[in-house]
């Protein structure tokens, strides 16, 4: 029975002290329980779940059972294998799916934002600050996402061809490729701090009772926009740059 307990508690250790970004790239279902307890998986996915819940004062333990029980809990749920998917398979993805996503949505979330802000600020002033907001994330991400595009993913890719030909290659304008992913990664960090205050202000998009259609809508696009650019920044914090890094170093800079 002590070697089942302490093996038990071994086991605890080890899950409460890897990160949250390693948890959800190992099973992406793990997002689910850190979103329920407001744990930030994207841009903080380098903090360990110890330091995650004692910042955020919730209890470690309750966090670390319903980890151990997510097979139980959401054994209904399929998430797709994105660890296991090629790094340039994988930017593609990104780009195809994500990218694309925030270029469609963003121009009527901006529409959006503005009429209801031009319409109910007066009873709702805290709307010129969702407004303004929207417009620094709009402007944030679309020069964020060109970056990725022309720069960084298809240096990437070269890494990756590379990598399968057995080459060496040359170094980046910018040099290693830790200095456009650390941009990347405080840019990220950017467009999370203005989603963030935008869900105190909206009160977790809790809308009021004279709100009209459109003001509404505006929430359910704000609310599915930062769902789809947690997975955005998940898969790129989490799984793209750390691998990229890795792939770089054990190849031969010229």
């Amino acid at each position: 029975m002590q070697i089942t307990e302490n093996k038990v508690s071994q086991m605890t250790a080890n899950l409460l002290e890897q990160t949250l970004g390693q948890l959800v790239a190992a099973d992406i279902r793990n997002a689910t329980i850190f979103k329920k307890h407001g744990l930030d998986f994207c841009c903080g996915g380098k903090k360990t779940v110890k330091q995650a819940c004692i910042e955020k004062g919730i209890d470690v333990l309750r966090i670390e059972q319903e980890l151990q029980h997510s097979d139980l809990i959401m054994a209904s749920s399929r998430s797709l294998p994105y660890s296991d998917w090629p790094l340039d398979f994988l930017c593609d993805y990104v780009l195809n799916t994500h990218h694309s996503y925030v270029r469609k949505a963003l121009p009527d979330i901006e529409a959006y934002a503005e009429k209801v802000c031009r319409v109910h600020s007066k009873n709702h002033p805290e709307l010129i600050r969702i407004f303004s907001l929207v417009g620094d994330i709009a402007t944030e991400l679309n020069s964020h996402m060109s970056k990725e595009e022309n720069v960084l993913f298809p240096y990437i890719k070269e890494l990756v061809s590379a990598t399968l030909n057995k080459l060496s290659i040359h170094a980046g304008k910018f040099g290693s490729v830790k200095n456009p992913i650390q941009m990347m990664e405080m840019e990220h960090e950017m467009v999370g701090i203005a989603l963030e205050e935008i869900r105190t202000l909206t009160n977790d998009y809790s809308f009021p009772t004279d709100a009209c259609t459109s003001y509404k809508l505006l929430f359910k696009l704000l609310t599915e926009f930062e769902e789809d650019l947690h997975l955005h920044i998940h898969l790129e914090n989490n799984i793209i740059f750390p691998r990229a890094i890795e792939m770089e170093k054990k190849l031969e800079l010229l």
